[in-house]
């Protein structure tokens, strides 16, 4: 007989808002409980620099019940640890959700001459809110995220039976989407240029070689420089790398080459990057550092010189990486390690010091998110083009790689300008198409002088193979029977050669079909669904009659 599992009973000391039921059936707080003994939140050491909040200012101000259960509902979120919010986003919560919506509900209870209860928390009042954000005269971002970080509590609440929620309907508490096409007026990072990127690895090379000293200060400067050239070099998020931890460097299967292993908060996952071992011969030359420093030298640095500072930290400091002194006069001595916020104040320094600009001779813009899409488009151009690569690197889905983190480079920008004169040109001259001429791939603007041809006078392209990665190739709609069928051919000489081969020379045709060419038509909406479909299988039962037969032995005819 199976031994039966035993489940204990544990007090969960999680903080609960006293209240009872009216004869309605509505909530209805304890007027015995406001104000609580103590209206001030302590969040401790988290990853920004708030510490306290205080409630106080909202108590006796007719809005006491509401003020209660949001102070309770913040209390239970710090009650329950990390793993479910970040107290950093808690500490959001309250400085901006919190602070203005209960700052609106005091205008509200003005407004109508009496106590606020939570029954008032109504699709009405949220509406007030919305429009009391927008009169802010702030932007629509600041209003998005303001609003987000207020619902979050409300939707808790809801979820406990203090608040009534409606869910649907024209009458829902929370409005189905109140800022429409937000993302447009997001202002997203971009990639650094190539010049500001050379400018910036020269200067991070010139600004970390104190570190070499045996006299070395270890600072919040020198670490967040150091910090920030890790990050160029890995394109890791901002918390991963601020909270990296000391055994963060692990053995790799392969020679010369260590895992940088990170945690990763809102994934709950840890993120793994290879890094290229330093090799004997550098060893030995500890105290000389080549000028292409080598990362994971410059990691076991950092970890030498500020481990008698992990005895000290404080308990919840304790393991990292990037600690040292703090040299303010209140805590001077104290050991801290790195937040966002110093990380970014020490950039603006880094960028002033060593004069760096964009290319409007503004002072160069630097941040995480800038560095990491950089390393992002260096990935894609070393690849060429391999989104599924350079998502891999990222770890992110293909989606969220191409959309946020790609951004065009300038042959794509010479491409699309010169499809916008070629269109143009024959719109002028009605002479739409004319431009490109048909073949068994598709459609190509120049197969006697194209990227593959073979440039020989009386000599039209064959290097079908290479369609796919040529600038002056293109599909339409009508090209998709042509393009399936040569996809089947393809998949039919798997059986006809050697497997190596086979996923060396043609095993990227149909990914490069699939991923690139239909699932971005189909992203973009220049190909509908069904019209796929069809051409697919039409092809698979009756292929194109170019790519039906064995005109030839074998694909390397067109190789």
């Amino acid at each position: 007989m199976g031994k039966r599992k035993i489940f204990t009973k544990t007090d969960l000391n999680v903080p609960q808002v006293e209240h009872s039921q009216d004869m309605a059936g509505n909530v209805v707080i304890l007027p015995e409980v406001i104000p609580p003994i103590n209206t001030k939140i302590t969040f401790g050491r988290n990853a920004t620099s708030a510490r306290t909040f205080d409630f106080a200012r909202w108590y006796g101000a007719d809005i006491d019940p509401i003020t209660y259960a949001c102070q309770r509902q913040i209390e239970r979120f710090l009650s329950e640890g990390n793993a479910v919010i970040a107290t950093s986003s808690v500490t959001a919560y309250c400085r901006q959700g919190l602070r203005l919506f209960l700052d609106y509900c005091l205008l509200h209870a003005t407004a109508f001459g009496r106590e606020l209860a939570l029954t008032d928390i109504t699709r009405d009042l949220i509406d007030g809110y919305l429009g009391h954000l927008a009169g802010m005269g702030v932007k629509t971002t600041y209003q998005k995220s303001t609003y987000a970080k207020t619902k979050s509590v409300l939707i808790a609440l809801g979820r406990r039976g203090l608040v009534h929620l409606v869910t649907s309907g024209d009458s829902a508490t929370f409005p189905y989407n109140p800022f429409p096409n937000i993302n447009r007026k997001t202002m997203r990072a971009m990639a650094l240029s190539k010049r500001e990127q050379g400018a910036l690895v020269v200067a991070l090379r010139h600004a970390i070689k104190p570190i070499w000293n045996d006299d070395v200060n270890i600072t919040s400067e020198l670490l967040s420089i150091i910090l920030l050239l890790v990050a160029l070099h890995t394109g890791r998020n901002t918390t991963p790398l601020v909270e990296m931890g000391r055994d963060c460097l692990r053995s790799h299967p392969k020679d010369n080459t260590v895992f940088l292993v990170l945690w990763k908060r809102r994934g709950y996952n840890s993120s793994k990057v290879a890094l290229r071992a330093a090799s004997d011969a550098e060893r030995l030359l500890e105290s000389t550092p080549s000028v292409r420093t080598n990362l994971e030298r410059l990691i076991r640095r950092v970890m030498t010189l500020t481990e008698p500072l992990d005895a000290e930290a404080p308990v919840d400091l304790k393991g990292r990486v990037w600690l040292y002194r703090s040299r303010d006069r209140k805590n001077a001595g104290e050991v801290h390690a790195l937040t966002s916020a110093s990380l970014g104040e020490a950039a603006i320094s880094f960028v002033a010091r060593y004069n760096l600009t964009d290319s409007d001779g503004k002072p160069l813009r630097i941040n995480i998110s800038r560095l990491r899409k950089t390393f992002a488009n260096r990935i894609f151009e070393l690849t060429d083009g391999d989104l599924v690569t350079t998502a891999a690197a990222l770890g992110n889905t293909l989606r969220v790689a191409d959309q946020n983190y790609l951004a065009p480079g300038n042959v794509a920008r010479r491409n699309w300008q010169f499809m916008g004169e070629v269109l143009v040109q024959e719109m002028l001259t009605q002479t739409i198409g004319a431009t490109f001429t048909n073949t068994p791939m598709g459609r190509c603007s120049d197969p006697v002088n194209g990227q593959y041809a073979p440039k020989r006078e009386g000599a039209t392209c064959m290097n079908f193979i290479n369609c796919l990665r040529c600038s002056h190739y293109a599909v339409t709609a009508e090209d998709l029977y042509k393009l399936f069928s040569f996809y089947f051919r393809v998949l039919t000489e798997r059986s006809r050669m050697d497997k190596r081969r086979w996923a060396r020379e043609y095993a990227h045709i149909p990914r490069l079909i699939d991923h690139y060419i239909i699932a971005e038509g189909l992203r973009r909406g220049t190909f509908k669904a069904a019209v796929v479909e069809a051409a697919r299988e039409r092809a698979r039962i009756l292929p194109h009659p170019f790519w039906s037969v064995d005109l030839i032995d074998n694909l390397e005819v067109f190789a």
